[in-house]
């Protein structure tokens, strides 16, 4: 095996989980779409769920593309230290700071554009550092849909 398929083979999969992705699931609750088949299940793809917002892709029935934007109000602490340290190991001085993100229940929005024209949008909690979460959306075209993922 020569370095390059080794380094490929190593590295593809690392540079895919940057940032990560999660799936979230749609029901619909109300509208055309749960008239016409109400066992249909929208898997959407939420891409940087590492992050606090990040791109939001699924197909509506009919093959409807759809594209756009999560958002989660995630609220972080920052703490800072400064002072005088007079031992051996710490002369002169500290200065300092963190940030952590606060471990709660955080609000988050989704939007989306469809192919068809319609938009969908709808607001979710999602828990501090994890993926899964909760909630409910609408659509311009008098669809509810209940979010899971």
């Amino acid at each position: 095996m020569t370095l390059r398929p080794l380094c490929l083979t190593l590295f593809l999969p690392l540079a895919a989980c940057v940032g990560g992705n999660t799936t979230m699931q749609l029901y619909p609750l109300q509208g055309e779409i749960a008239e016409a088949d109400p066992t249909t299940v929208i898997s959407a793809t939420m891409e940087n769920v590492a992050g606090t917002s990040g791109p939001l892709k699924f197909r509506l029935p009919e093959r409807v593309k759809c594209e756009g934007t999560w958002s989660s109000l995630t609220p972080k602490t920052v703490s800072r230290t400064k002072g005088l340290s007079l031992t051996w190991k710490k002369t002169g001085g500290e200065v300092g700071g963190e940030t952590r993100t606060e471990a709660r229940v955080n609000d988050g929005e989704l939007y989306a554009v469809c192919s068809d024209g319609r938009r969908v949008q709808g607001t979710f909690v999602i828990g501090s550092g994890t993926a899964s979460g909760t909630g409910q959306a609408t659509d311009t075209n008098g669809n509810v849909y209940k979010l899971l993922f």
